[in-house]
């Protein structure tokens, strides 16, 4: 191509596939930004988070590795946790800025770093009662080690201490306060926190520092940008600001969903005017499913924040990790268009390399392959990867290939699905040692084909221990 596009990718954090309008006619939360961005591009209707839950989602993202590779096969990090991008591993943000690209990250890390002890202790410093943390010391093994030329941030989730915004390597305002835990739905953890840090404030905040990155950027003609943003919503604590209260008919939750889609437009707002949207790729989706709160907002507001699907954030099942995904590119992407075919956000960086017209560097990449070609209205290159990976917050893991999905584990439930709701579904329980699904007949997951199709649980099983053992799932 002859001139490289810049990067933008927008990641919402906890939103469902039912949530914005454009997934969901039924939808109680309004996005017109989002319906828009779709309207002008492309909208995904089978992507998927390699995880369904948020730091390995990331790590994949980055790293073009699914996140159960590395040190981290279940759960999540957090605020105080060391790094875990491996050292000298190839990021996207490596890569780009290797051929030339300026990179940022804002918003939310959750990947580790290495906060410094006060006592100069070699040894990362970790939450402890004493909190004997060197705040004001540099932070090492963070996003500008993993090749972001900028970060400007939070350390982990929202409801995550410390409470502190960190610019490259340091800290804003040191946190020396302390907040309690709130309750849920506000919900955040006990911790330390920074005199410049309101909780209800980090969402705007972030939007604005992604919205003046971008005309700073936009003022440097010779070198293509890449934008991280990696939003700390819908995610608890769920805190909407005033003027977005009662703006859906889903709660606090559909009103902080108006205010991430608001976000949304503030972005590309700044893109258009700043006169760099017809060379920009922007991608928004999600890191993974909804919160299981979820299923007290169907019986309050009758909203499906997983739609059709069965299953929320840690679940196995598709509504754990299906997620919302649109891009536009002006000129490349067909406007309006829609796509079903299979692809991961572990392939983030195998894309971004198609699009600046790269190879993917040695070493890196495991398990990504571009979706470039999906986005543009063609097929996948399927020989070089036939099944994606899906991941539980528990560690568990399932595969998916054409219109199978073998779950390696006797259920895909994460989040002890309430009995009113198998009910509503009309789902039967089993005491098979795995789950098989046909989504194209059974979209929702109710029939488990497991003891019918022994020949495709022993293909997708075996396949799966491949993926596994080779430490590769795409052919170079």
């Amino acid at each position: 191509m002859a001139e490289r596009p810049n990067i933008v990718l927008i990641l919402a954090d906890d939103m469902g596939y039912g949530d914005p309008g454009c997934y969901n006619p039924e939808s109680k939360i309004p996005t017109p930004h989002l319906d828009r961005l779709a309207a002008e591009g492309v909208r995904l209707t089978d992507a998927h988070a390699p995880s369904a839950v948020c730091t390995p989602t990331r790590y994949a993202l980055l790293t073009g590795r699914y996140c159960w590779r590395s040190r981290l096969p279940r759960g999540v990090l957090g605020g105080f946790s060391e790094h875990l991008l491996e050292d000298g591993r190839p990021t996207t943000a490596s890569m780009l800025s290797a051929a030339g690209y300026h990179t940022a990250c804002i918003g939310k890390w959750h990947l580790g770093w290495d906060w410094q002890r006060r006592d100069g202790g070699a040894e990362p410093a970790k939450e402890d009662p004493s909190h004997g943390i060197d705040f004001a010391a540099p932070i090492r093994n963070g996003p500008t080690t993993a090749g972001f030329h900028r970060f400007h941030g939070i350390p982990a989730s929202l409801d995550m201490p410390p409470y502190c915004y960190v610019e490259g390597d340091r800290v804003t305002a040191v946190p020396e306060g302390f907040i309690a835990a709130s309750p849920w739905d506000a919900f955040w953890r006990e911790g330390v926190i920074a005199n410049d840090f309101r909780h209800d404030d980090v969402l705007p905040h972030l939007t604005a520092a992604a919205v003046a990155h971008i005309q700073d950027r936009a003022a440097d003609a010779t070198r293509p940008f890449l934008l991280y943003l990696a939003l700390p919503a819908p995610h608890t604590p769920v805190l909407p600001l005033a003027r977005f209260r009662g703006a859906s008919g889903a709660g606090d939750y559909g009103d902080f969903c108006v205010q991430v889609d608001d976000a949304v437009g503030q972005v590309m707002r700044a893109l258009d005017s700043s006169d760099v949207g017809e060379n920009t790729l922007v991608l928004f989706t999600s890191d993974n499913g909804p919160e299981r709160n979820a299923y007290e907002r169907i019986l309050r507001h009758r909203h499906y924040s997983m739609g059709a699907l069965r299953g929320l954030k840690r679940d196995l099942w598709e509504g754990g990790h299906r997620v919302p995904f649109v891009a536009r590119w002006p000129g490349h992407i067909p406007a309006g268009s829609q796509n079903g075919q299979t692809i991961s956000l572990v392939d983030f960086l195998a894309t971004a390399a198609d699009a600046a017209g790269l190879d993917v560097p040695d070493g890196a990449g495991e398990d990504s392959l571009s979706a470039l070609p999906v986005l543009l209205g063609r097929p996948l290159d399927a020989s070089r990867r036939e099944a994606i990976v899906y991941h539980a917050g528990n560690g568990a893991l399932a595969i998916r290939k054409g219109d199978w999905v073998f779950v390696d584990a006797p259920s895909g439930d994460g989040n002890r699905e309430p009995e009113w709701f198998k009910q509503e579904r009309g789902y039967v329980p089993h005491n098979h040692p795995g789950e098989l699904f046909h989504l194209a007949e059974d979209p929702a997951e109710g029939r488990n084909l497991y003891s019918e199709r022994p020949d495709v649980v022993g293909e997708l099983r075996a396949l799966l221990r491949r993926y596994v053992d080779e430490g590769r799932s795409v052919r170079r």
